[in-house]
């Protein structure tokens, strides 16, 4: 092992298409742009600090149906099939445009939280003085993807789904970054990795956001506490030999800050860098609490 890993509540800076405007009694209240939404989120176990009319005054309120992450939007005013948002990424003149939009997992196309593992991308990136190869694993909408882009970086995006590639393609246009090197590829990411492994393709950053539960294209199944271990070690394997980052973001309930950075620790334990750990939190603008949305582990150069 290398030193012990820090840990840091690294808390999402505020920007203006979004806001945790309260939470608490196991739901959250966020603006995405003009829309406000209550979404579930078992870690508000406290009392709400904004009145019932705030509550009340929303766009939509996402009903679980006790499934995993199935349910369904009950709306409550219109809301646009999609709307773009906007995030001002650091040292970016343009910043990253996306669509957002409900789906029926509950999900808006963007995860908030993370926003600060873009600007630290980015900026590791511009420093690197040179153009990284980078791969993002389970890219979603690709919003890490663009960041890498934007900030000088080849990137290879892999995500099981296409839905979720076809969006991201789509954000990728309305950034206007069309032309950054940028390769799109469906594909389930344990097989996607064991094959560049054999193709001795070698990456200067690796972000991993697994979820807890999923499948692949050919129906691979993926379980976060089993599946992640074997994946960092293939991963370890498609490192070149001068590596900028590691990012793995976990959003199981269960998970460890501090044992995610002890894993990503020996991963990268014959390399000269350090690793920081800890959870992604947002700050309220009612009662000024941390809501903690995921934890995380950075190894960096």
């Amino acid at each position: 092992m290398q030193n012990s890993p820090t840990f840091t509540l690294l808390e999402a800076a505020n920007w203006r298409d979004y806001e945790l405007l309260d939470s608490g009694n196991g739901q959250k209240l966020e603006r995405f742009g003009k829309y406000i939404f209550s979404r579930p989120e078992s870690q508000a176990m406290w009392s709400r600090a904004l009145p019932a009319s705030a509550w009340n005054n929303v766009h939509a309120v996402f009903q679980p149906s006790g499934e995993e992450s199935g349910g369904h939007w009950d709306f409550k005013k219109k809301v646009d099939e999609k709307w773009v948002m906007e995030y001002p990424l650091s040292q970016s003149p343009n910043g990253l445009k996306f669509w957002a939009m409900t789906t029926p997992g509950r999900h808006i196309g963007v995860f908030p939280e993370v926003a600060s593992h873009w600007d630290f991308m980015a900026d590791s990136i511009r420093k690197a003085g040179r153009q990284p190869n980078v791969l993002n694993l389970f890219g979603y909408t690709g919003l890490a993807s663009l960041a890498a882009a934007e900030a000088g970086a080849q990137v290879t995006h892999v995500d099981a789904s296409k839905k979720s590639v076809g969006w991201a393609r789509e954000n990728q246009a309305l950034s206007d970054l069309s032309a950054k090197p940028i390769r799109w590829v469906v594909e389930d990411a344990v097989k996607y990795v064991q094959r560049e492994e054999k193709r001795g393709v070698k990456y200067d950053g690796i972000i991993l956001d697994p979820p807890k539960f999923g499948r692949g294209p050919k129906g691979e199944i993926w379980e976060v506490y089993k599946s992640l271990p074997t994946l960092l070690d293939m991963c370890r394997a498609c490192l070149s030999d001068n590596p900028l980052f590691v990012i793995v973001t976990v959003y199981a309930v269960r998970a460890s800050a501090i044992h995610i950075a002890q894993a990503v620790d020996e991963m990268m334990k014959k390399y000269k860098g350090s690793t920081e750990s800890g959870e992604l939190v947002t700050r309220e603008t009612s009662a000024n609490r941390l809501l903690s949305q995921a934890v995380y582990a950075k190894w960096s150069k």
